[in-house]
């Protein structure tokens, strides 16, 4: 397998991530400006805020079709995008799906594609929750709302886009996954079970839609200042109150931090990773990567990215399943 420098990852030609253990990187400042989104059909979830929402304002002036999503309307960042729209002359369309909805699914990715008039070119899989603490404090209610928004919802959306897709033999699917996806953190609730979850699930999915020309990239963002931290400390303060405290006890330090985040100290630009899908976008079909780091600071999980990668091509890729496999590794 080919070696995989800076430069080539920024070029946007990396597979499978960029080696650099140990380093330090912004990919905002080595981006180059989008291009190529002019004209595309492209469906985001969770664009009331953060990620979502700076995807949904890049790619428009960009001169895409957004549909931003977003649940729970009517509500003020709905109207604030639209306002948006409405002055920058952006063609962003607001719809209601609450990621945990298999009707709004449906229905909402149905009433993209009808006003699109056919399938989606781009499905950015983004509406996802954290909740803190150890595992053992997870309550039930806790861990079904965590694997239900991060993983079953991104699977929901996937489901929904990918028949339009298979019908015109094109699109792509980002599937924003994390650092902690490949790395793990102690005391941060299901938040990397979760991520990790959805590494295989689109990794997976990646191989099976080869032969359909449809690409999957796995977007690993480190952290980042968005408003994640303030509805992270809404659920984890909920479930310390309800938890019983029997679970509590054994965790009495890091229990009396929940619910206290604020993201302090993170000051790179958010914009990195709408950026980095909209490089992605540009490229040719074929030669997008399956991962990619997006991070202003460290980036812990690249020898994981490529041993992982090595393995498959060296397991699988003189099987059967080899072609498959080999294509998305580009190996």
């Amino acid at each position: 397998m080919p070696q995989i420098d800076r430069r080539s990852l920024l070029a946007g030609a990396a597979a499978t991530g960029v080696t650099l253990a140990g380093s330090r990187v912004a990919l905002a400042d080595a981006i180059e400006p989008a291009s190529g989104l002019s004209g595309k059909a492209i469906l985001i979830t969770g664009t009331s805020s953060g990620f979502g929402r700076l995807a949904s304002e890049l790619f428009a002036r960009s001169r895409a079709k957004v549909f931003a999503t977003m649940r729970n309307l009517p509500r003020p960042e709905a109207e604030e995008l639209r306002k948006l729209a409405r002055d920058e002359k952006l063609d962003i369309h607001v719809i209601e799906i609450d990621v945990l909805d298999d009707a709004q699914v449906a229905a909402g990715v149905a009433e993209a594609e009808r006003i699109a008039g056919r399938g989606m070119d781009a499905l950015v899989n983004n509406a996802g929750i954290g909740i803190t603490g150890p595992i053992e404090v997870q309550d039930m209610e806790a861990t079904r709302l965590a694997f239900d928004t991060n993983v079953l919802g991104y699977q929901r959306l996937a489901r929904a886009v990918l028949p339009g897709m298979r019908a015109r033999k094109q699109g792509h699917i980002f599937a924003v996954s994390s650092q902690l996806g490949r790395v793990i953190v102690p005391y941060a609730g299901h938040y990397s079970a979760t991520k990790f979850a959805v590494e295989a699930l689109f990794e997976q999915l990646a191989y099976e839609l080869v032969p359909h020309n449809i690409g999957v990239t796995i977007i690993e963002p480190g952290g980042y200042p968005t408003k994640v931290w303030v509805n992270r400390n809404r659920y984890s303060k909920e479930l310390k109150e309800r938890v019983d405290q029997r679970h509590l006890d054994g965790y009495p330090q890091v229990v009396a931090r929940m619910g206290q985040e604020d993201g302090s100290g993170r000051t790179a630009d958010p914009m990195d990773v709408p950026k980095a899908m909209a490089r992605v976008l540009g490229m040719p079909p074929g030669t997008r990567p399956l991962r990619l780091p997006v991070s202003g600071g460290d980036i812990p999980q690249v020898a994981i990215n490529e041993v992982c990668a090595r393995t498959q091509v060296e397991w699988l890729g003189r099987s059967p399943l080899g072609p498959l496999v080999r294509a998305v590794h580009k190996a």
